[in-house]
């Protein structure tokens, strides 16, 4: 009987000619039950067997890489989850708010307002640095200290010369205005010049984190320029 079966063995062997039409259409439908939907890809039909197998494999894989590679990109149709977030881009980033009490500086234009050290209980002097990096054709400087107790004028000056500007203080709106604008013809040169104010005030500290200035200028390649500054607690 140890002889007899492997002697059938080889006979059946011998004899044994496999359907490989329905093995191959086997495998591939087992293959394409797993893939996404669309024809079945395959492979020529004078191909041996396991080049038909390998064929039909790198079909599918070529299929599903393509697929993952659609989802994962910025235009895939996959699902929402699925895809890659394209980063923000620079155009829409919100502009960041201007505006605000202070605005110090423009282009060429420069100012600091500030009260005197030299100032005391009864009287004081506020200072207006303007510094320019090149000539103004035209210049109005604004002084406006809020009308707090007992504020009343006592002059002003500017280090430029004193011909060159139509000087005014006036009471507007709850303010003690000094105004210097530059006459017509003139021209503000390069460098920092001083324009000051000075009043009597109630006894005592007094709070100018009301006072503020302003200067309005033209510069002499006809750009305009503008500047705001806020005074601190001081005298």
């Amino acid at each position: 009987m140890d002889e007899e079966l492997p002697r059938q063995l080889r006979g059946a062997a011998r004899v044994y000619r496999p359907d490989r039409e329905r093995m191959r259409a086997r495998v591939e439908r087992g293959m394409a039950g797993g893939r996404p939907s669309g024809g079945v890809v395959r492979p020529p039909r004078g191909a041996t067997p396991w080049l038909r197998v390998a064929g039909a494999t790198a079909a599918v894989c070529g299929v599903l890489a393509a697929g993952a590679f659609a989802v994962t990109s910025a235009g895939g149709d996959g699902p929402p989850g699925e895809r890659a977030a394209a980063p923000p881009s620079a155009a829409t980033t919100p502009p960041a708010s201007g505006g605000g009490a202070r605005r110090a500086e423009d282009g060429p234009l420069w100012a600091d307002g500030a009260v005197d050290p030299h100032s005391n209980a009864y009287w004081a002097q506020s200072n207006v640095t303007l510094r320019t990096a090149e000539p103004l054709s035209s210049l109005t400087v604004e002084l406006r200290i809020a009308l707090t107790g007992g504020v009343t004028s006592t002059g002003s000056w500017r280090s430029l010369p004193e011909r060159d500007f139509t000087v005014s203080a006036t009471e507007d709106g709850g303010y003690l205005v000094y105004r210097w604008a530059l006459k017509p013809g003139r021209t503000v040169p390069a460098g920092t010049h001083t324009f000051a104010g000075q009043y009597d005030h109630a006894e005592g500290a007094r709070d100018a984190s009301g006072d503020y200035l302003t200067a309005h200028a033209v510069r002499a390649s006809g750009q305009r320029a503008s500047v705001r500054d806020a005074f601190g607690r001081d005298h």
